[in-house]
């Protein structure tokens, strides 16, 4: 149907078909084209009915890894084969050794095996040899040279090496033989103190000093401590473990991440500790819908949520949250709106003196930015996009100074949805507000966010005030 003299012509994204915002000129919504770019540069969550077809089980019999990557390439489940070139990308080779790898012998090199199925998301049950243990949730195995690599953040250069080598030298606080009230206090104290840090700072900066501190922490869980102190211990080295984990996924470092996010939530689940183990359990959910698995987020949030009733509202509220931002990554639009209208409920209820220290952030600001942060995805495709916009507002109104890097990242999604959606000129003064706020923060994230509003602004480009813009974010992502 014609539009009407004056109407312009709806559009629509070729993938969902959901409607696009006028100021919209690519052919996919924002949802479809970050589903689109994750699948370039990654293999895809796939159903578990993928591996159980005739064609699949039977280049699994082969024992021959380079048929089940053809198998794979090949499934109908695709709508189209995935060109070599893309499948070997992913695990890390060339398009000529993929093809040698699908017609000739089988591989027998058990680390390839390994890290290839890793990548590819095959089931352990299907293969016929054994993925790597999952890593132990302790720190104390580390070589100490490559820890230090680590915990400093530093790339071996000829530049460099030098001086890593001067710091294996230095030896190590001892851990005392017995743990008291006192070294737990301790280890709270610090996990208080770098969490301050991380919300202000971001984790690229701070995340080197609380590795060190995490590694020295996981070595009293060795030392003698009374049982009625013992479950408060390992909460303590869970909570400790937390934060380092989230410094890490700031920074992207995300193997460290979920190694870390593994040991928190070991010692929450030993102390009985259902506070920590919420906390822990939503951030590896935010962790896993922010690297494109929602589904995977969603999982993590249902196991938080099993037993909710002994956690306080806040808790409750924060979860929800997550649960809405997941469902919204997954376009099942109803079902997220309802866990936002659970979370404003919960939080409704509030009362932080009832909380645990580890959700002091979780204010009526946080709250607004988490919600809005579920609704963008649903904004951008043209669903409540006010109600996105007033939450992302009163959560840069209410961020002091101490979350500077939370004030910054929901300022960069206002002016992002408003670029999509709305004024231009409007959406560039926004994102010249939070582009001062982003240059206080070391955050990945934060950067990629910037980067998102430099795409989404292209179709401005002729308008100097977006041009400026545009210059401002590169300038600033450039330091990151």
């Amino acid at each position: 149907m014609k539009a009407r003299p004056g109407q312009q012509q709806q559009r629509y994204c070729a993938r969902c078909g959901s409607r696009l915002s006028n100021y919209n000129a690519r052919a996919l919504c924002g949802s479809c084209l970050v589903a689109a770019r994750d699948e370039v540069s990654r293999a895809p969550m796939v159903p578990p009915g993928f591996w159980d077809v005739d064609q699949m089980r039977d280049a699994l019999a082969t024992w021959h890894l380079g048929r089940v990557i053809l198998a794979y390439r090949m499934h109908p489940y695709h709508g189209q084969p995935i060109p070599q070139e893309r499948v070997a990308g992913w695990l890390g080779i060339t398009q000529a050794q993929l093809s040698r790898l699908e017609k000739g012998p089988a591989p027998e090199n058990l680390s390839k095996l390994r890290n290839w199925a890793e990548i590819l998301r095959i089931p352990s049950e299907l293969l016929w040899f054994k993925l790597r243990a999952p890593e132990p949730a302790t720190l104390s195995d580390v070589n100490r040279q490559d820890f230090l690599r680590a915990a400093l953040g530093v790339t071996v250069t000829s530049a460099a090496a030098p001086l890593i080598e001067l710091l294996a030298g230095v030896e190590p606080t001892p851990v005392p033989q017995t743990v008291g009230l006192a070294e737990i206090e301790q280890i709270k104290t610090t996990a208080r103190e770098f969490s301050t840090w991380d919300h202000t700072y971001g984790g690229g900066l701070v995340r080197e000093a609380v590795g060190a501190q995490l590694r020295y922490a996981v070595g009293l869980l060795n030392a003698r401590c009374s049982e009625r102190h013992r479950s408060e211990l390992r909460s303590a080295v869970g909570f400790l473990g937390h934060t380092a984990a989230f410094m890490a996924f700031d920074a992207y470092a995300h193997a460290d991440a979920r190694s870390m996010f593994r040991l928190a939530w070991t010692c929450a689940e030993d102390a009985g500790d259902w506070h920590l183990r919420g906390k822990v359990l939503s951030s590896m959910a935010r962790q896993a819908i922010w690297c494109g698995s929602p589904d995977e987020g969603l999982t993590f949030v249902e196991l938080a949520m099993v037993r909710s009733d002994r956690l306080a509202p806040t808790e409750r509220a924060m979860l929800h949250a997550a649960r809405a931002r997941a469902l919204a990554k997954l376009h099942r639009t109803e079902e997220a709106v309802a866990a936002i209208g659970q979370a404003d409920e919960e939080f409704s209820n509030a009362t932080p003196s009832n909380d645990p220290p580890w959700m002091a952030y979780y204010d009526a600001a946080q709250h607004a930015g988490d919600t809005g942060h579920a609704l963008f995805d649903l904004a951008i495709d043209g669903h409540f996009v006010g109600e996105a916009r007033a939450r992302f507002q009163t959560a840069i109104d209410g961020h002091t100074e101490a979350y500077v890097r939370s004030r910054a990242i929901s300022g960069i999604k206002l002016a992002s949805l408003t670029m999509a959606t709305g004024d231009p000129l409007e959406a560039a003064t926004f994102g010249r507000s939070a582009l001062v706020d982003a240059g206080h923060v070391r955050s990945r994230r934060a950067a990629d966010d910037l980067r998102e509003l430099a795409r989404l602004s292209q179709p401005f480009s002729g308008t100097t005030e977006v041009e400026q813009l545009h210059d401002q974010i590169q300038t600033t992502v450039a330091g990151v």
